[in-house]
């Protein structure tokens, strides 16, 4: 059964809106360009674990999408914002890479210039969550 276009999995939830999306994916552009970002459920998952990932941005077009909701409890555990965008395929394209990609972290590094960005995007992310 597949979902429509347009239609996203009530599962995947905050969904960020389009205007979001898009500081989002300038934001891990940026981060791919520091080395500050980790693609894939499984690298997500270890930053979680070892508690450097500082946002998780997820794909809601998923599939199936329960291989990636273990994600928004660990970083409920690890106070992490986390965010759905729509597309894998667009999440892939900003994390630099021809793939679609269903999640990614941005993860913390000591003195990095992204540091403001990430504090803005992550005030955003949890806006979306009241």
């Amino acid at each position: 059964m597949a979902a429509k276009d347009g239609d996203v999995n009530p599962k995947a939830y905050p969904l960020a809106d389009q205007e979001l999306t898009s500081k989002l994916v300038d934001l891990l552009e940026q981060s791919v360009n520091y080395k500050q970002l980790k693609k894939g459920a499984n690298e997500a998952t270890k930053c979680l674990n070892r508690g450097i990932a500082e946002l998780i941005v997820m794909a809601a077009d998923a599939e199936p999408l329960e291989i990636l909701l273990h994600l928004p409890l660990l970083c409920e555990d690890k106070n992490v914002p986390y965010v759905f965008v729509r597309n894998k395929q667009a999440l892939g394209r900003a994390c630099g890479v021809t793939r679609p990609v269903i999640a990614c972290a941005i993860t913390q590094h000591e003195g990095s210039q992204l540091q403001n960005t990430i504090r803005a995007t992550q005030q955003a992310v949890e806006k979306l969550l009241i």
